[in-house]
């Protein structure tokens, strides 16, 4: 079978080997979709934390079983999966605790170990949720949805509330979106114009707000001057790290969604003085996936998915996703 490694950062590699064989409570997958999102393009830059090479990308997977033992889920040979793609051991504190998503021991797909940039894959079974009444390319979203899904859960989100998010890209874009599900005003903060139209135009969202231009007044100009009460950096840019908490209101919550190498400074007599909640919000839980996939067709999946090419077009299209003025919001590698 064909799959593309990541060799090292800015070198990809088409090559082949042959098909894994399923083990007892495995399920062997046929891999249809793969979505490409920040973590892939950051692993190809080199500046991707928790990461090593040779690596095979992909973690955001459609995919159809092709062999499973009986399970708990009901799949069976033939269904279309989603694939969960956080191994977690079940064992350590946070699995005990039911966050299985920030396991001690969690190994990712893609990221930690090889994920589903090839075209035959073997999965534990119990990562999988049963989606045969989804498109592949609703499928392939359903993970970084429910990234969102769960730092909305994380900050528990209520109607009405004022809610900023920092960052439209793909994770942004669905946090907006499910914020607004939950009935949450949103404010939608970036410096690209391009993608602040999207999220008014096709997300819907309440307000957009350029982050160049005076942020903390425009945003206070919306809320009457209390700020929101709810602020998500989605951008995992450390500039808009450090700002998020001057866009928070007075005992509000401020989440980390993006990852940032670095260390990040604030100000304790500002942060204090809100009473500030801090939070990270990391991967995602069955919990999450189940909600996202209960929800999907309230998203605007046909314009959030921009590029699509072959499997073997991947390595000579991969560049071109990285340029801003190319306009990718979601790309997806068809096999």
């Amino acid at each position: 079978m064909k799959y593309i490694v990541c060799e090292k950062p800015g070198e990809f590699s088409l090559k082949e080997k042959e098909a894994p064989v399923r083990k007892k409570n495995e399920a062997l997958l046929k891999i249809n979709k793969v979505g490409i999102c920040g973590t892939d393009l950051h692993a190809y830059a080199g500046n991707q934390a928790f990461f090593t090479y040779p690596r095979i990308l992909g973690h955001e997977l459609a995919s159809e079983v092709i062999e499973i033992e009986d399970n708990e889920r009901n799949i069976k040979t033939g269904d279309k999966v989603v694939v969960m793609p956080y191994l977690s051991c079940g064992k350590c504190i946070a699995c005990r605790n039911g966050k299985t998503n920030c396991c001690t021991n969690i190994s990712v797909l893609g990221v930690h170990g090889d994920g589903g940039m090839q075209e035959f894959i073997t999965v534990p079974v119990n990562i999988l949720l049963p989606a045969n009444n989804l498109s592949f390319d609703e499928m392939a979203i359903v993970e970084p949805l429910a990234i969102g899904a769960h730092a909305i859960r994380r900050a528990a989100i209520v109607k009405d509330e004022f809610v900023v998010v920092i960052g439209c890209g793909p994770i942004g874009i669905g946090i907006m979106k499910l914020a607004q599900i939950q009935g949450a005003k949103v404010i939608a903060l970036d410096m690209n114009i391009d993608r602040l139209n999207y999220a008014k135009q096709e997300i819907g969202v309440d307000y957009i707000v350029n982050a160049s231009d005076n942020p903390i007044k425009k945003i206070e100009d919306i809320t009457n001057g209390e700020l929101a009460t709810a602020v998500f950096d989605a951008s995992g840019n450390k500039h808009a790290l450090e700002a998020g908490p001057n866009y928070m209101a007075h005992g509000g919550r401020f989440v980390l969604v993006g990852l940032s190498k670095g260390e990040l400074t604030y100000t304790h007599p500002a942060v204090h003085a809100k009473e500030m909640t801090l939070m990270c919000s990391r991967n995602a839980t069955t919990e999450d996936f189940e909600y996202v996939i209960s929800v999907i067709d309230q998203f605007p999946t046909d314009s959030f998915v921009t590029h699509s090419v072959p499997f073997t077009e991947m390595i000579s299209n991969f560049d071109s996703w990285l340029k801003p003025e190319n306009g990718v919001i979601k790309a997806t590698v068809n096999f």
